[in-house]
Formats: C-alpha cells, sequence, structure tokens
C-alpha cells in the first residue's frame, strides 16, 4: 500500500475519532442543559414561577381605623378624622427639594423643624417614596394647595386618617392621647403594624389601656413593583378590621358641668355611682389638649407644661396624693363604734398634750363638750387625737384599708397611685424606726404620713353611702361585650357604725353650726351629706403658734392648705358619691361649692343606668338610644 495512502487512512481515523468525541461530549452538555432545563421548567417550575410573582408583587399592610371612645350615652369622646396632608415625590423636582419647599412655603407656613424633617426623610428613602411635608391641614390650606397644584412640581394632596377628640382638654386625662411608635414600642410588641410610617399607637389614659382592643387588625394592598421597589399599579386590597369601641361609664355632660365649675384651679373631682361604682365624672385641671400629640408638641408647649405649677399633665384624680385632713375622721368614727367607743365623750380646749407634745385642734379656744356625733359634725381634732390614742394604729391601719386607702383601686387607667396608710411595719421598713403614739394621734385626723388619692376619698364615701365594698370602673362595653359587674360584698363595718356616721356627715352639711352648713343642697330630696377637709402642707412652729398663726392668704400659693371635701346625696337613699380636692385651695371652701353645684347637677339631671340610656341589642350592639 502507498505510504500516502496509510498517512491519509490514519488522519481519517483521528478524525472520526475526535468527531466523535466532540459529538459526544456536545450531546452530553445538552443533555446536562436539557435536564436542568427540564427541572427548573417542570419539576421547579411553580417554586419559580412564584419567587419571580413574589419579586414582582408586593403585600403592603393597611392601617385599619381605630376604635371610638364613647360616654354610656355614646357621644363621642374620641374618633378619627380625616387627616388633610401634602406629600412630595423628591424625583418629580427637578429644580430640587429645598427649591421646592421655598414654593410650597409660599402657600402654606413650613418650619425650620419640618424642613429639617423632610430633608433627613428624603436622605434616608429612595427618590420615588413619597415624604409628608405637612399633616392635618385644615379645609381652607387643603384647597388653597390643590388650587395651586399645576404650578407644585412633586406636590400630592392626600387624604388619610388621624385620631381626633373633640372636647380637648375636658377628657385628656381619662382618653390620654396616640403618639408616634418608639423603638421601645416595636421591641416590646411584635405586631407588624407598629412598623407602619406615621403609625400612632395609645401613649396614656384608656387609649394605652385598651390599645389591643382599639388598635384593630391589619389590612392588606397587594402591589405591581417594578426590579425598583417602585409602584406600577395596586392589584388588590382587603380592608382591614377597624378597632373595638369602647364605651366609658363617664357621662359627658356632667364631666363637662364639673370641668367648666373647676375652672383653672389646680383641683380634681370625682363622682360615682354608689350603686356600683360606675365612675361617671373623673375631672383634672388645669388640663391639656391632647389634639396636639398627633401633630407634634413643640418645645415651648412643652416647656409650659412642665415649668406650670399646677401641673397640667398630672392626673390628680388618680396619680395625686394628698394627706385627707379631716375628710379622714368619718373612717376613724367607724372604728370608734366598732371599738365600743360610740359613747366617747372628750372637752376639748383647744389643745392635747402627749409627753411634752402639744398637739392643737383648728379652734384655737376648743369646742369645749364633744361627743362622736359633734365631732363629726364640728370637726374637733382633740375628739380625734382622742379616738385615734384609744384605738392605736394597727386598728386605725385596718379601718383605713377596709375604706379603700392604701392600695389602688383597680380602675382601668395606667398611672394610678396607692397612697399611704402608716403603720408599725411600714415605717420600720420604710425608716427602720419604731412607730410612735403621737405619730398615731396625726394619723387621726389625716395627716403625718397618711396619703390618699381623691378617687380613693371618692370610693370610701361611696362605701360609706352605700353600705358595701364599692370599687370604681370606667367601662361598661368594650366591642359587643358587656363588662362583667360582679356582686358586690358587704362592707365590713356594722350596721350601726355606718348609721352613726352617715348622720354625722348630715350633720355637717344640714345642721347649723355643721363646717358645710353654709353650702348645704337646700332644695329638698336633693339633700348631701359630707365632710369638709384641710390639709397642711407646712410646719407651724410654736413661735408662729404664739404670735398667732399666719392666714392662707399672707402665705405664697404653695405653701397654703389644700381644700377636700367628701359627701354623698341624696342623704336618704344615696345615689351619689363625690370628693373633691382643690391644691392650696382652703381658705373659703372652694371645694364645698364645687361639689354643691356637681351633685346637685348630677341629681336633677337625673343620669341614666346604662341598660336603659344604652342597651345592648339582640346581637350584642349597642343600640342608639337617645339622652335623658
Amino acid at each position: 500500500m502507498p505510504l500516502f495512502d496509510l498517512k491519509d487512512k490514519s488522519r481519517y481515523a483521528t478524525f472520526t475519532r475526535r468527531t466523535l468525541m466532540m459529538s459526544g461530549g456536545m450531546t452530553a452538555v445538552f443533555a446536562i442543559l436539557g435536564g436542568r432545563l427540564y427541572q427548573l421548567e417542570v419539576i421547579e417550575g411553580e417554586q419559580f414561577k412564584t419567587k419571580s410573582e413574589e419579586n414582582r408583587v408586593s403585600e403592603r399592610l393597611v392601617a385599619p381605623p381605630r376604635g371610638r371612645i364613647l360616654d354610656r350615652f355614646g357621644t363621642e369622646l374620641a374618633n378619627n378624622r380625616r387627616n388633610f396632608r401634602v406629600l412630595l415625590i423628591p424625583e418629580q423636582v427637578p429644580e430640587g427639594v429645598p427649591a421646592a419647599l421655598n414654593e410650597l412655603s409660599r402657600i402654606l407656613y413650613i418650619s425650620d423643624r419640618q424642613r429639617e424633617k423632610v430633608l433627613r426623610e428624603v436622605s434616608q428613602n429612595k427618590l420615588f417614596v413619597p415624604v409628608i411635608v405637612t399633616e392635618n391641614l385644615p379645609w381652607e390650606d387643603f384647597a388653597r394647595i390643590n388650587l395651586h397644584l399645576p404650578y407644585l412640581a412633586g406636590v400630592q394632596p392626600d387624604v388619610g386618617q388621624t385620631r381626633a377628640y373633640p372636647y380637648a382638654g375636658e377628657l385628656a386625662h381619662i382618653l390620654g392621647y396616640v403618639g408616634a411608635v418608639s423603638p421601645e414600642d416595636q421591641a416590646a410588641d411584635p405586631d407588624p403594624l407598629l412598623q407602619l410610617p406615621g403609625f400612632r399607637i395609645g401613649k396614656r389614659g384608656i387609649e394605652k389601656e385598651f390599645e389591643d382592643q382599639v388598635r384593630g387588625k391589619a389590612g392588606v394592598s397587594r402591589v405591581e413593583v417594578n426590579a425598583y421597589g417602585r409602584v406600577v399599579r395596586e392589584l388588590s386590597r382587603e380592608a382591614g378590621e377597624a378597632g373595638a369601641d369602647v364605651y366609658l361609664t363617664i357621662d359627658h355632660d356632667l364631666q363637662q358641668f364639673a370641668a367648666q365649675r373647676m375652672g383653672d384651679e389646680s383641683s380634681a373631682c370625682v363622682v360615682m355611682d354608689v350603686s356600683n361604682g360606675d365612675v361617671l365624672a373623673l375631672v383634672s385641671t388645669p388640663s391639656f389638649d391632647p389634639n396636639l400629640f398627633n401633630v407634634g408638641v413643640t418645645t415651648t408647649q412643652w416647656k409650659a407644661w412642665m415649668g406650670d405649677d399646677h401641673t397640667p399633665l398630672i392626673n390628680k384624680a388618680i396619680a395625686g396624693v394628698y394627706p385627707p385632713g379631716s375628710t379622714i375622721k368619718p373612717t376613724m368614727a367607724l372604728a370608734a363604734v366598732d371599738a365600743g367607743l360610740e359613747k366617747l365623750q372628750v372637752f376639748c380646749t383647744g389643745s392635747i398634750t402627749l409627753g411634752n407634745h402639744q398637739f392643737h385642734c383648728w379652734a384655737r379656744h376648743g369646742h369645749g363638750h364633744v361627743d362622736l356625733h359633734r365631732g363629726i359634725v364640728v370637726s374637733c381634732d382633740v375628739f380625734f387625737y382622742e379616738v385615734a390614742r384609744r384605738l392605736g394604729i394597727d386598728r386605725v391601719e385596718a379601718i383605713a384599708h377596709k375604706l379603700g386607702f392604701g392600695a389602688r383601686t383597680g380602675i382601668e387607667l395606667p398611672g394610678e397611685k396607692a397612697g399611704v396608710v402608716p403603720g408599725r411595719e411600714w415605717k420600720l421598713k420604710r425608716y427602720g424606726v419604731p412607730w410612735l403614739q403621737g405619730e398615731t394621734l396625726n394619723t387621726g385626723i389625716g395627716q403625718g404620713y397618711l396619703n390618699v388619692t381623691p378617687l380613693q376619698l371618692c370610693t370610701a364615701a361611696a362605701r360609706i353611702a352605700s353600705g358595701k365594698a364599692v370599687s370604681p370602673r370606667l367601662t361598661r362595653v368594650i366591642g359587643r361585650s358587656a363588662q362583667p359587674r360582679p356582686e358586690l360584698p358587704r362592707l365590713d363595718v356594722s350596721d350601726d357604725a355606718l348609721a352613726i356616721v352617715r348622720d354625722g356627715m348630715n350633720g355637717v352639711t344640714n345642721t347649723p353650726g355643721g363646717t358645710a352648713f353654709r353650702w348645704r343642697i337646700a332644695e329638698p330630696g336633693f339633700e348631701m351629706a359630707g365632710k369638709t377637709g384641710t390639709a397642711q402642707v407646712r410646719v407651724i412652729t410654736r413661735a408662729e403658734r404664739a404670735s398667732g398663726v399666719k392666714k392662707d392668704t399672707a402665705l405664697p400659693w404653695k405653701m397654703r392648705d389644700h381644700g377636700l371635701f367628701i359627701c354623698f346625696a341624696p342623704v336618704q337613699q344615696p345615689r351619689y358619691a363625690c370628693a373633691v380636692l382643690v391644691e392650696h385651695g382652703a381658705l373659703g371652701h372652694p371645694q364645698v361649692q364645687i361639689a354643691h353645684d356637681v351633685l346637685l347637677y348630677a341629681q336633677q339631671r337625673k343620669v341614666l343606668e346604662l341598660s336603659t340610656a344604652y342597651p345592648l341589642n339582640s346581637a350584642g350592639n349597642p343600640s342608639q338610644a337617645g339622652k335623658a
């Protein structure tokens, strides 16, 4: 065979092998690609389709309407209103955000603080994300923006919802307010609603106490987005579940009357139904406008509140603690009767001596012969010094606890104070020294370590009037559920003691010589029984007593005595209990005048029970009954 034939044959064999190898390799590659394609398209196709859909479709939470808060007759105390606001879309502003804000400021007032906030949010977000410039605008300003809209690049008017308190400060200490979510709030509550920009939650009062009920459940908006996260269109929307409405025991008209009657005094007033503990009015003055927290409280306003010696931000009815003064004497009288001291008689000369210390009566020259009834009527300190000495601090402490002092009442408001009922163990634990008998005498007239809240004083008056262990409550219906009304146990005090004390309190207001006779309710059938109280906030030295005790008018406001008054009405069949405190306002007994007007107003209005004024229908929803 020729040599060239052998070479050609060898080349052909080599080419054929290489061709087969390449073909096999290509076949293997295409087989692998085909298998992978089959895996992606057929086996895992649904999974990747879902992932693709998730990238294209985004689910976003929609804040639900917040539940309303209403009074016992269905008057809306907190609701939701339209929030007119202005948004700015940075990418649609060719001349820049600062220039756009300057243009807007020719139509609306934009503060330096608002400008800084807008610029900060623009720097933190993508340029297509709208930024809130201002909100809670009046309709006139919102309409003006819409009128000039063709000339305002990037500006977008928007209508949302915000919390509203129609009666401003009248119920601020009950309702509280809503505020922006803090990092601490987010850490404590996993609800994704708290992540929404601008979402607000309850910060104080009923808004905070029932936050979980009034918040509602989020809705969902499904939107189509592009690769950059820009919203292309909304595909569907599911509305959220509105929060539950909360119906209070409060009678707004009575609350409003009490607040107006108290005026600018630094004071508190509580009115309660003695039969079941329903709180009909709970007022603390001065107050504040909770609507301001929706738009942001200015530094100037906050400093004004904090610097006000009348402390408008504190709910004095539940968080203010004060010496009860002589309003504790009905409580002492109950213990005296049950201890067999109902026939005790004391001759008051104006003071009593214990060891080397003199304890003085408010009447400098004394009251002469005083028994238990007259001791209550004229509020003789010497008589109750002797009662306290004979009872001892252990019995005094026990009766104070029975009347509700020294412990939180359990009212549905955060921030309630327990006050202090002192005793041997309390003092030893607090100060590390034993109890002294002189401290028992001071406690017997409501001074010394003893501290109570106006709500506790009203509770004590309700318990004396009803003979039951009444506890205050503020809510009647939440959503569709009426709050339980447990059977009230009988007060652990004898009927004789209650009858004697009620008679004494009747004498305070309706017997000539009684400390509140001047301000009695004279209308037949509306008479009230009560007990006045004056609580010292300073120590009167021996030198001052020798030269003459200074009158309140000669002292700075902060050094003047507190004025207190507890009462119930009508005398024959008690229905309402009331407690009034006026800080540093004992001069002239304004607290008694306020209680007179408030109790008379409550009785003449004949406040109805919820069962007749705002009953539940067959579906469990509050029906719309009218006011009486």
